[in-house]
């Protein structure tokens, strides 16, 4: 029996709903909106195209968008006095540095000087801290995304053997965390992991995100598994071999329309939340 879709336009939609609704409450209570701003350096048409995206879907639910676009010439240095002036300033509620950054840029430096409480992607080590140790703080965007749709379709997670497959610090690693403090058991696979086939055969839950498609075969698939591609490649292909995984799982994410529209949601859900926790220290 063919598996059961994932559906993250749904669930982002219904997010978007109580997003726009919180928004609309702290601009009463205020006299502003909360205001989300992001940084994109140099010109990857991919990453000018997902911070429209994202400019545009902030002003759909009543969150304001500042807009900053650097050159690709810029230096460290000159972007963390950018992402510093940013985190002092009392108008912006939240930050969203968008990656990845041009390959001279030190990326980490980058991302630690967002202030943690305007950190609404997740980037910092503080929010990456808070996320290992179950404290409350911001996810990374699509981790959360991942989550929020797992916990959406009731999948029990404690007990369960999770199989992730990439360890990047924005979304394999954190993933992982918030998979152990649900009480999964989890492996982590990356590019030197012998026998990644039978690691993912073993597995209950499968969050692949290796940015390579549909490298994850159809055949290694449990039967029953619920199966989560927070991979995206040319062609609207994810990073699992679909319509093979799918006649063995239990439930799978589609490409698009799965994980993707959940990353946004989380993101304009937690710049809400930043809002409403500044206002209240102010």
């Amino acid at each position: 029996m063919p598996a059961r879709l994932l559906d993250g336009v749904s669930l982002a939609a219904s997010t978007l709903e109580t997003v726009s609704a919180e928004a609309v409450d702290f601009a009463a209570s205020t006299g502003r909106k909360p205001c989300l701003a992001t940084v994109l350096v140099g010109d990857d048409p991919s990453s000018h195209v997902y911070v429209r995206m994202k400019v545009n879907r902030s002003r759909k639910v009543g969150i304001d968008s500042r807009r900053i676009d650097l050159p690709e010439s810029t230096t460290t240095g000159e972007l963390l006095s950018v992402l510093h002036d940013l985190s002092s300033d009392p108008a912006v509620d939240a930050i969203l540095l968008q990656h990845p950054v041009p390959a001279h840029i030190d990326e980490r430096a980058a991302f630690e000087a967002i202030d943690p409480r305007k950190d609404v992607d997740g980037v910092t080590r503080t929010s990456f801290a808070q996320m290992a140790f179950g404290e409350p703080g911001f996810s990374s965007a699509t981790p959360g995304g991942i989550m929020r749709l797992l916990d959406a379709d009731n999948v029990q997670l404690a007990g369960a053997s999770a199989v992730v497959i990439g360890r990047s610090p924005i979304l394999g690693k954190p993933v992982g965390m918030l998979l152990l403090a649900a009480d999964a058991t989890v492996t982590l696979c990356h590019s030197k992991t012998t026998d990644l086939a039978d690691e993912v055969r073993r597995a209950d839950v499968v969050i692949a995100a290796v940015g390579r498609p549909e490298f994850i075969r159809g055949d290694w698939i449990k039967p029953g598994a619920v199966v989560i591609d927070a991979g995206y490649n040319e062609g609207n292909i994810g990073d699992v071999e679909f319509s093979a995984a799918a006649e063995r799982a239990g439930l799978i994410t589609p490409v698009p329309g799965g994980v993707g529209p959940m990353t946004i949601a989380v993101l304009l859900d937690q710049t809400v939340q930043a809002a409403k926790a500044l206002a209240d220290v102010r």
